[in-house]
């Protein structure tokens, strides 16, 4: 396994990490302190090609690879935790299953838009009682005529406030378990789809994510993605490759949180000297900065399979649970420790600091928990 950048993947890196600097970061602290969405950027970054990274061309998106993808998440990130995840569920939960599962009409009517950044998407599995088993969904589609009729609800949905296409998952057979979900794509404004307002959250506050109704909800047969019962499938698979973008969301984080905590030790002096020459605060970058490289390769190998797999008959379930584990617990861990390289100054809303520490949380737990990481680690393990 070679993970040297190609030029084209240095390129990305770079493009996205000046436009981070230049345009991002400077708006990060007001954008989260007003929980507000950060529309101008979005479509800047869609100007970029962001929205589809590894999208083909001919479907709208930029033609990249999964490892330019992870890098360019973990550049916007580093400066805004929110724009990374906005990202992240517009590339890797709406745009990579309607690539790998959608027909030739669904990609040119809702991929296309969607990976070119004229439209933006959201991932509808979560429910307000079946959070970590997703199998335990009670949203229920029953078929009327040439329609499916949806009713349930979804929560945590991120972007769900502004997206205009939704990815549903809803019980079509409840007696075939988990193979009686089905999957299927819903228009904003279509009667009975009753987005709620914002949540209100710990982190990623300009990242807006809400509750959604579903109250007898009509969608075509043509809205189907996949065949009827794919539904559990399609999920799981679309997962493996959203942990990778949480995972370099995480890195992002943490980058970020390491970088200033080493700024910091130079300009802070105490007891004559730089706190940077305290062996108490080395030993704390040194840790740092070995779980900051040890997370970013696991994403990077991650990516790096998932780009594979577009060639080869092969899974990168384990990896990509292995990366969005590690890569999540460390940004905790690195941010924690970093906000204490700031002492006082770190919990002040002054700096950047406390945004990354409150930022840093939710990696650990949406798009699966790192006890449901584990799990999924371990059945890996087990088979042999």
């Amino acid at each position: 396994m070679d993970l040297t950048l190609t030029e084209s993947q240095r390129l990305v890196r770079d493009m996205a990490r000046e436009f981070a600097e230049r345009e991002v970061a400077p708006r990060a602290r007001e954008l989260d302190k007003e929980s507000r969405w950060p529309a101008d950027l979005l479509a800047q970054m869609a100007e970029l090609g962001l929205m589809g990274v590894a999208i083909p061309e001919s479907e709208g998106g930029a033609g990249m690879d999964h490892v330019s993808y992870a890098l360019a998440i973990e550049e916007i990130s580093a400066a805004c935790a929110s724009c990374g995840v906005i990202l992240s569920v517009n590339n890797s939960l709406v745009c990579d299953p309607l690539h790998k599962f959608g027909n030739a009409d669904q990609k040119r009517d809702v991929l296309t838009p969607l990976a070119s950044g004229r439209a933006l998407g959201c991932f509808g599995l979560t429910e307000p009682s079946s959070g970590s088993d997703a199998s335990e969904m009670q949203t229920v589609a029953v078929r009327d005529g040439d329609h499916w009729v949806i009713d349930g609800s979804k929560n945590w949905i991120t972007n769900g406030p502004h997206a205009d296409t939704m990815l549903v998952f809803a019980n079509t057979n409840r007696e075939a378990g988990v193979r009686g979900v089905t999957a299927f794509i819903v228009a904003a404004g279509t009667p009975g789809f009753n987005p709620q307002p914002a949540d209100h959250k710990l982190g990623i506050r300009a990242a807006h994510s809400c509750t959604m109704f579903f109250e007898g909800c009509r969608v075509p047969e043509s809205a189907m993605l996949g065949n009827e019962g794919d539904g559990f499938k399609i999920a799981m698979s679309t997962l493996d490759g959203g942990r990778i973008g949480i995972a370099a969301q995480a890195v992002g984080i943490a980058r970020a949180a390491f970088e200033k905590a080493v700024a910091y030790s130079h300009e802070r002096h105490a007891f004559g000297e730089p706190i940077a020459k305290k062996q108490a605060i080395q030993f704390k970058l040194a840790d740092m900065a070995t779980q900051l490289e040890a997370a970013r390769l696991l994403t990077l190998r991650a990516a790096w399979l998932k780009d594979r797999a577009r060639t080869e008959k092969l899974r990168h379930t384990m990896e990509s649970a292995q990366a969005k584990l590690f890569a999540s617990e460390a940004a905790t861990r690195i941010t924690h420790q970093a906000l204490q390289v700031y002492g006082g100054y770190g919990y002040s809303e002054e700096y950047d600091m406390e945004r990354h520490y409150r930022d840093a949380r939710i990696t650990e737990i949406y798009e699966g928990t790192s006890e449901i990481m584990r799990l999924v680690i371990a059945a890996k393990a087990l088979e042999g």
